[in-house]
């Protein structure tokens, strides 16, 4: 995945050698550029650089050319929040990111007081929208969707099993485990563990152990790919078969490289496979001809670019809040990804979490496929 960083980089510095002459709109761009989420900065950097690109050949936006900013926050809060405050002195308006929540909802006050938009492709977090700022967006679902979804299946599906649930401690990893939790309780089923690990480790024994020790069946994991491979990996090295179940967190090739061949049989919830959507098959097309794979949340943040494009044409206007008016109208957007529209938070009217199994493919690699 180094390389897919590195072409997100040299991308990106196309485009800045390109594209700011003739430009006169500034979109950033902001995740985990480097660090250990970087695959999921790439995801981000890439979905909105191509989306900017194919723009720009078709003729902007209202006649006028993107030039596109990218900001990395390295997963980091007081990082994020110092990537907004340079957004806002480089003049940009619209924003797609950030990748984490707990990065997001700080930076999103900066935004919101600086007459900025922004649509996250990944930040779950019921609090991105639940307080109703006026410029938030996103094109993912929420933690409480996906969470119900997980409870839905130990209810309906996990009869008799024993189930762990352990978080990272996030903003996001603890808000989706808490969310399928406290849907869990709801439903009358019970966890056998309730635990949480510090991010950037590399020893999981110690929770292994306990994990073991409480004969889990099942262990839902909320938190990233990252600490989510280390987990399996040294569960299985320990003779362990219990069965992970995870969500949008997990959802790079990454995932298989750390975790090794374990990781077959993984559940893992997220939206329709959007490569295969027929809306996507150019852009996917063109991803695949830079030699990058447009999983998890690239064709997300695609679709991010093209809802702005379409708001600031139905709106006759570029400024951010006449934008932010259609966005929150109701009006239905043709993206990548399928149409969205959105409620008066920001957050998309309908979203329909699937289950994904992780699976040897065809060409020997173990990937995410839809059920």
């Amino acid at each position: 995945m180094r390389n897919s960083v590195l072409a997100s980089l040299s991308f990106a510095v196309s485009l800045a050698i390109a594209g700011p002459a003739p430009a006169q709109v500034r979109i950033g761009v902001a995740g985990p550029i480097t660090g250990a989420n970087a695959a999921f900065g790439a995801q981000l950097a890439q979905g909105a650089g191509q989306a900017v690109e194919d723009i720009n050949k078709a003729g902007g936006i209202l006649g006028q050319k993107l030039a596109l900013e990218q900001g990395d926050d390295v997963s980091d809060p007081k990082q994020g929040v110092s990537v907004a405050n340079k957004f806002v002195g480089d003049g940009v308006k619209f924003v797609i990111g950030h990748f984490n929540s707990g990065v997001t909802i700080p930076a999103s006050d900066v935004y919101a007081e600086n007459d900025i938009l922004f649509i996250t492709p990944s930040a779950t977090n019921p609090k991105v929208t639940d307080r109703k700022l006026w410029d938030a967006f996103r094109t993912c679902g929420r933690d409480d969707q996906q969470g119900l979804v997980w409870a839905e299946l130990a209810r309906d599906k996990l009869k008799g099993k024993k189930i762990a649930i352990v978080h990272d401690k996030t903003t996001y990893g603890k808000g989706l485990a808490d969310a399928a939790r406290d849907s869990m309780h709801g439903f009358g089923v019970a966890e056998v563990l309730y635990e949480g690990v510090n991010t950037g480790e590399k020893d999981y024994s110690a929770i292994v152990s306990k994990i073991k020790e409480s004969g889990a069946d099942y262990l839902m994991w909320g938190g990233l790919h990252t600490e989510g491979g280390l987990i399996l990996r040294q569960m299985r090295d320990q003779g362990m078969t219990t069965v992970m179940i995870s969500g949008d967190g997990i959802t790079d090739s990454e995932f298989a490289q750390i975790g090794g061949p374990g990781v077959e049989g993984t559940l893992m919830t997220f939206g329709p496979e959007p490569r295969r959507n027929p809306n996507a098959a150019e852009a996917v097309a063109s991803f695949k001809a830079k030699g990058f794979e447009p999983q998890g949340y690239t064709l997300y943040s695609y679709a991010g670019v093209q809802i702005l494009k379409q708001a600031a044409e139905a709106a006759k206007s570029l400024d951010p809040k006449a934008v932010a008016k259609v966005m929150h109208s109701g009006m239905p957007f043709h993206t990548v990804i399928g149409d969205i529209a959105f409620d008066g938070k920001g957050d998309r009217t309908t979203v329909d979490y699937v289950w994904y199994v992780w699976k040897k493919q065809p060409d020997g690699k173990i990937g995410f496929e839809q059920l």
